[in-house]
């Protein structure tokens, strides 16, 4: 629970490069020192501040952002949550030249990526780093060289990644099975799909689609490898659960300290 620098922070320090974080890029002093360096090329990774046109105005070339879906669908902040929500077949890296609106920008290059049926938003995210590195590499490279030709984002098409907030995490279970296992998988590793038992708190990180009907929320079965919940379509399997306060631990663990029967209530 203490601040760390990231990889990128480390990495300049151990080759003696400045490492700059502003508050905010919108003073005059900022703008400056960006300015002072002379910059050729901006390179925008995840990064929480707003450029403004001011800034994307120093650099010669311009400034580049590596953008995790294959713009224009999921412009915004979490479009790795959005997409796995949404049951997207694939998704992708999309290299863009910045403008002032939200990854309304034309593109350089872009690459799809199949989204697997297991994966979840630490695994696609990783997926995508690399390709993302990969991409912006070779974009560099094709900038320095005079080969960048941007192409404008189609019309059709766009949608929004907004940001994850925090009353999305609860699992409402008169949803579809189907919707509510996407759900456990976008929220994981944070901030974690959330209900109720008994009127506390309980996480659920694993979970995965079954056979059964009932009562949407109620306990269908406890069984060895999960907990069995009626849906508003079918049933979810609890495989990985974590209680208020507790750790995460596999459903057989967890029903050793919270004894859970059938016919019980989730909310």
């Amino acid at each position: 629970m203490r601040p760390a620098a990231s990889a990128v922070k480390r990495l300049a320090q151990a080759r003696g490069l400045e490492v700059f974080q502003p508050a905010s890029l919108r003073d005059d002093a900022t703008r400056a020192r960006i300015a002072a360096a002379r910059p050729n090329l901006l390179v925008v990774a995840a990064y929480g501040l707003i450029l403004p046109q001011a800034v994307l105005d120093i650099p010669k070339v311009g400034a580049l952002n590596i953008h995790a879906s294959l713009l224009p669908r999921w412009r915004g902040a979490a479009p790795i949550q959005r997409a796995l929500l949404a049951g997207d077949a694939q998704t992708g890296i999309s290299i863009m030249q910045m403008d002032a609106g939200l990854d309304t920008g034309p593109l350089l290059l872009q690459e799809g990526m199949p989204i697997a049926r297991e994966d979840d938003a630490q695994t696609l995210h990783d997926k995508l780093a690399a390709l993302g590195a990969r991409m912006i590499v070779a974009a560099v490279a094709d900038a320095a060289a005079g080969r960048g030709r941007a192409l404008p984002q189609e019309a059709a098409g766009v949608s929004y990644a907004h940001k994850i907030d925090k009353r999305e995490t609860r699992l409402d279970w008169l949803a579809p099975a189907v919707w509510l296992e996407r759900k456990v998988r976008a929220m994981r590793p944070a901030p974690g799909a959330l209900c109720t038992l008994r009127g506390e708190a309980v996480k659920i990180w694993r979970a995965e689609l079954a056979e059964g009907s009932g009562t949407p929320g109620s306990v269908l079965a406890v069984r060895p490898d999960g907990v069995l919940v009626a849906c508003g379509e079918g049933a979810l399997l609890l495989t990985e659960l974590q209680r208020a306060g507790g750790k995460r631990m596999p459903a057989v663990d967890y029903l050793r300290g919270v004894p859970v029967a059938t016919g019980e209530r989730l909310q």
